[in-house]
C-alpha cells in the first residue's frame, strides 16, 4: 500500500514523498512582474515539499488580474524567476510554474496597460477586487475574437518555454478557480457562437488547445493542469451538464500523457472517482482545509498519487518534518496573506535542529 512517505516519479521527477506544495498567491512581485526580492528565499525554505507548485504567474499583459502578481513573458521575468529556481534546486526541491490568465477577473487599474479586461464573452463577473485605489467591481470585459483566442493559446506556450529557461522543472496551466481557461468552460460565461461555445466539445477545446500546445512547446512530462470541477469561484455557474463536461474534458486530456492532473476538489466526491477512473497519469487531489490527520487518505486509497498542500505549507515552511514527527503546527496568518514585507512570508518559525 502506498503511504504519504513513499517515493514517486511524476512526470520527469522522482520524489520522495506524496506532498506537495500547493499554488498560492501571495502578491508580492515588483510593480513589472518580476518576483519580489524574498521570492528565493520564500521557495527554498519550503523546498522539503518536494514538488513546489508556484503562485499564479500570467502569460501576457492581459492576463494580469490582481495587483503584484509575477508575469513570465519578459527578460526581466526569466531573470527574476531563474533567482527562484536556482534557489530552490540548491535546497533540494523542485519548481513547477503555475501558468494562469485571470481573464475577465482583472481591473485596469491592475494591469500594465489598463485596458479592458478579456474573455470568452462580454459578461462581467460582478465581483469585488482590490485594486490601488480600494475595492472595486469587475468591469464588463471585452470578447476575445476567435483569431485572439489562438494567439491566446501560443501565449500560454511562450510563457511555458520561458519558465524552462528560467529553470523551472515544469509548469502548471491553471484551468482552475473561475479563470480564463474555467470560464470558457462555463455556460453563463462563454455564449460564443464560433468554436469555442455551445456545445461541450467546443467549450473544452480552449483548454485543450493551450494543453497539448504547451505539451508540445515544452514536453508533455514537464506539463501539468489545475482543473476545480463544478467550482463556482469568479461567479461562475457550469451548468447542469458539468460533470458530462469534465468527464470528456479529463479523458481528451489523458491521451496528451501530461505529467499530472490535479484536481481543486469542490466535493463531488462520485465525479472525483470518475475522473480518477479516466486519467490514468499521477493525479493531485488538493482538498482546501484538510487536517493533518486526512492527508494521506487519498494516496492510501489509490485516489491520489500527490497531495498538494496550501496553508499549512505557507505557515510552516519545515511541514515535511513537523508531520512526520507529530510536531505542533504554525497557525497561518490571514492577515499577511497578499501583500505586504516580509513578515507572513519569510518569518514563519521551524523547529530547532
Amino acid at each position: 500500500m502506498n503511504t504519504l512517505w513513499s517515493p514517486v516519479k511524476v512526470g520527469k521527477l522522482s520524489l520522495n514523498h506524496r506532498l506537495a506544495m500547493a499554488p498560492m498567491t501571495r502578491s508580492r512581485a515588483k510593480p513589472d512582474g518580476t518576483p519580489g526580492d524574498s521570492a528565493p528565499e520564500y521557495y527554498a525554505q519550503r523546498a522539503s515539499l518536494g514538488l513546489l507548485i508556484a503562485e499564479g504567474t500570467q502569460p501576457s499583459e492581459d492576463g494580469q488580474g490582481y495587483t503584484t502578481t509575477p508575469g513570465i513573458y519578459t527578460d526581466a521575468h526569466v531573470k527574476g524567476w531563474k533567482k527562484v529556481t536556482e534557489a530552490v534546486h540548491k535546497a533540494g526541491g523542485h519548481l513547477y510554474i503555475q501558468v494562469m490568465h485571470a481573464g475577465r477577473i482583472s481591473h485596469p487599474d491592475n494591469t500594465p496597460h489598463h485596458r479592458q479586461p478579456v474573455a470568452p464573452s462580454a459578461i462581467s463577473a460582478d465581483q469585488p477586487m482590490f485594486t490601488p485605489t480600494g475595492m472595486q467591481k469587475t468591469p464588463e470585459p471585452r470578447a476575445l475574437t476567435t483569431a485572439e483566442v489562438k494567439q491566446t493559446v501560443k501565449d500560454f506556450a511562450y510563457a511555458a518555454r520561458r519558465a524552462i529557461e528560467a529553470g523551472a522543472d515544469g509548469v502548471e496551466i491553471h484551468g482552475a478557480n473561475g479563470y480564463l481557461i474555467q470560464q470558457f468552460l462555463a455556460p453563463n460565461a462563454n455564449t460564443r457562437s464560433d468554436e469555442y461555445g455551445g456545445s461541450i466539445e467546443n467549450r473544452a477545446r480552449f483548454a485543450l488547445e493551450v494543453a497539448a500546445a504547451v505539451a508540445v512547446e515544452i514536453g508533455a512530462d514537464r506539463t501539468g493542469i489545475r482543473l476545480s470541477p463544478l467550482g463556482n469561484s469568479g461567479g461562475l455557474d457550469e451548468g447542469q451538464e458539468a460533470p458530462q463536461l469534465y468527464r470528456y474534458l479529463v479523458a481528451e486530456l489523458n491521451k496528451l500523457n501530461l505529467a499530472y492532473l490535479h484536481i481543486l476538489h469542490t466535493g463531488n466526491e462520485d465525479l472525483l472517482r470518475d475522473l480518477r477512473a479516466a486519467w490514468k497519469h499521477p493525479l493531485l487531489v488538493n482538498r482546501p482545509g484538510a487536517p493533518r490527520e486526512a492527508l494521506a487518505r487519498d494516496v492510501k486509497e489509490g485516489l491520489a498519487e500527490l497531495v498538494p498542500v496550501g496553508k499549512l505549507a505557507l505557515a510552516n515552511p519545515d511541514l515535511v518534518i513537523r508531520l512526520k514527527n507529530g510536531a505542533p503546527l504554525n497557525e497561518p496568518n490571514p492577515a499577511s496573506f497578499f501583500g505586504g514585507t516580509e513578515a507572513g512570508y519569510t518569518d514563519y518559525p521551524v523547529l530547532a535542529a
